[in-house]
């Protein structure tokens, strides 16, 4: 049985109660000098501080009261350990009720090297086209039949989004295994909110990976959010959209521009209800 006052005094874990059941998380590794006591008490082997974090992230999530949750946030810390060991915690029971999960870790440059717990650095793109989480290996998104809000944050963490579920989907980084800032197939998302700014070598996403975003890939899609995306300058953005055969089915689409809509441009987004450049 899971300690959870133990698991609270932590501080890691902050939980929301409605009623006697557990429907919010938000995960966060907290300073504790204590926690490796916690970590023996809860019958892990403690000889690896950097899995300590996996360890309370499982407790918690295999544990029966868990079942409840209407939303999650795990912030990551020891990703290069814990990504996995959440997915597989996650994929353990069915959770019926969970509608929204924040997955991922804080960076400032994209593809920085990471600093861990301990404070050891480590190089991400040693995970290049293998990711951090291995979420198809445990069947991660057949856990989740209620999701419905997805936020990843970080880079290289997820094989794809296989959800159908999902219906708004906020990608922060390059979260996906191969370097990609958008999933390949996101059937059931009506909203995508992308951001992604320069990578730790002074890169910036192409705007050719917009060019996932097929209409075959992404049918429900209404709303799309780049405001917040830096894309290489060396192509055009604007000629990038307009060429996009998803756009005709587009009611949104947010783009920070530095001009005006080129005049030949414009008719290609006059259906829009709000289109480049509007507020």
């Amino acid at each position: 049985m899971t300690d959870f006052d133990a698991l609270r005094s932590d501080g890691s874990w902050q939980l929301t109660t409605t009623g006697d059941r557990i429907t919010g998380a938000v995960f966060r590794l907290a300073p504790n000098p204590d926690r490796r006591a916690l970590v023996e008490a809860l019958g892990a082997d403690a000889s690896d501080p950097e899995q300590w974090e996996s360890v309370l992230l499982e407790a918690f999530l295999t544990a029966p009261e868990s079942a409840d949750l209407t939303s999650l946030e795990l912030h990551l810390t020891d990703f290069h350990h814990s990504a996995a060991r959440a997915a597989a915690a996650l994929a353990s029971r069915g959770r019926e009720h969970l509608v929204d999960l924040r997955f991922g870790h804080d960076f400032t440059l994209l593809y920085e090297h990471a600093t861990t717990s301990t404070g050891r650095r480590f190089n991400p793109l040693e995970k290049l086209n293998e990711g951090f989480a291995h979420e198809s290996a445990v069947d991660l998104w057949s856990a989740l039949p209620a999701l419905r809000a997805l936020t990843l944050r970080g880079g290289l963490l997820l094989d794809d989004m296989g959800s159908t579920t999902v219906t708004d989907l906020h990608v922060i980084g390059a979260p996906f295994a191969i370097g990609a800032l958008f999933p390949d197939r996101a059937p059931g998302v009506v909203t995508l909110t992308a951001e992604i700014g320069y990578d730790v070598f002074g890169g910036l996403c192409p705007a050719g990976q917009l060019e996932m975003l097929t209409p075959e890939a992404y049918p429900a899609l209404r709303r799309l959010d780049i405001s917040r995306a830096q894309f290489d300058e060396d192509e055009d953005l604007l000629e990038t959209l307009a060429e996009l055969p998803v756009l005709r089915q587009l009611e949104t689409l947010d783009v920070e521009l530095d001009e005006d809509v080129p005049e030949r441009l414009a008719p290609v987004f006059a259906h829009l209800v709000r289109g480049p450049g509007e507020d």
